[in-house]
């Protein structure tokens, strides 16, 4: 039995808690940074802000104290939204237990430094222990117990082994992988592709269309991960291809939900302010993309017509004719 510290309670850290509770494995404490989460857990045992129907077990602590959350955890599992990291971390590096573990379930990249969320974690925590958490995986289905299969990166193998060994349960399967980067950014840049995978539904388009995108836009993600260091191979397996399949393709991906909305006409914050505190992360991983792109010197044309229609209000049709519409390549 190992001390958990959760630090974020949306849909993903709620679920995440729920599975290391499971059958008293651990104990866990979450953080929530809204009131109204903890009320929720503590009074009803949900979490009905983000993740309603889902019961989070008694032995899972909920707290809005970080300090509370991170006292003598030997294992912190950060789950706070991208654009929030490095503020928590900074909040965070004078909590820690020294030696502690610390593992990074965000699937975003930090904008402007274009920096991996471990990458951002070793900046400013100060810890040397660090894995990341990625894969296809929508919270509800983990929370409720579904067969789930995900990895687990780090370039320390121990710690890899060590995370594969106390999370996994007869329902949910963790792999170990010490491709860091591709890991990571398969995780982050298919919510990209996922909001077009949506615009093309909101759009009203086939299958025919569907696939087309989803191979195209793996194809460019791997193209930028391959270029930032990751191997080829890692973006064909579960935090790559299996994640991008996924959320390009299931009805509970925040990221498709706001790409149908913006192919049926919506504008982008109309349907943000709909979104209740939900965050899809593939909206401002968008802006990190390009430039990570433009750093290596990718083409990335899918993500393009995406920035675009997120951010100078492009129309979807316009978009999709522009993709269509490009010289012939060679695949």
């Amino acid at each position: 039995m190992s001390r958990i510290a959760v630090v974020g309670a949306g849909a993903w850290g709620t679920a995440l808690s729920i599975v290391l509770a499971r059958a008293g494995r651990h104990k866990v404490r979450l953080w929530a940074y809204e009131r109204e989460v903890r009320d929720s857990i503590e009074n009803t045992r949900t979490n009905d802000l983000f993740l309603p129907g889902c019961t989070v077990p008694e032995s899972v602590q909920i707290t809005n104290d970080l300090s509370e959350a991170l006292q003598e955890a030997e294992i912190v599992l950060t789950v706070m939204p991208s654009h929030h990291a490095r503020r928590l971390y900074e909040q965070m590096k004078e909590l820690y237990s020294q030696g502690v573990l610390l593992v990074s379930a965000t699937k975003g990249i930090e904008n402007r430094t274009y920096k991996r969320m471990t990458e951002v974690a070793a900046d400013v925590a100060g810890v040397s222990r660090i894995a990341a958490l990625s894969g296809p995986s929508f919270a509800k289905e983990v929370a409720r117990g579904d067969p789930t299969a995900i990895t687990v990166a780090s370039t320390d193998t121990n710690v890899a082994a060590t995370i594969q060994r106390e999370f996994s349960d007869p329902m949910f399967r963790i792999y170990t992988n010490d491709d860091v980067i591709g890991v990571e950014l398969g995780g982050s840049l298919k919510n990209v592709i996922a909001i077009a995978a949506g615009v093309v539904e909101g759009l009203n388009f086939g299958h025919n269309t569907a696939a087309a995108l989803i191979t195209r836009g793996l194809a460019e993600i791997t193209r930028l991960a391959v270029s930032c260091g990751a191997r080829r191979e890692t973006l064909s397996g579960l935090a790559g291809m299996g994640d991008l399949v996924l959320t390009c393709t299931g009805g509970l991906s925040r990221n498709r939900t706001v790409g149908v909305e913006l192919g049926r006409g919506r504008k982008l914050r109309d349907i943000m302010a709909g979104m209740h505190g939900m965050v899809a992360e593939g909206v401002l991983t968008t802006d990190a993309a390009l430039g990570l792109a433009a750093r290596y010197g990718i083409e990335m044309p899918i993500t393009q017509q995406m920035h675009a229609i997120l951010h100078e209000e492009k129309s979807p049709q316009d978009a999709i004719r522009e993709l269509m519409s490009r010289p012939g390549k060679e695949e």
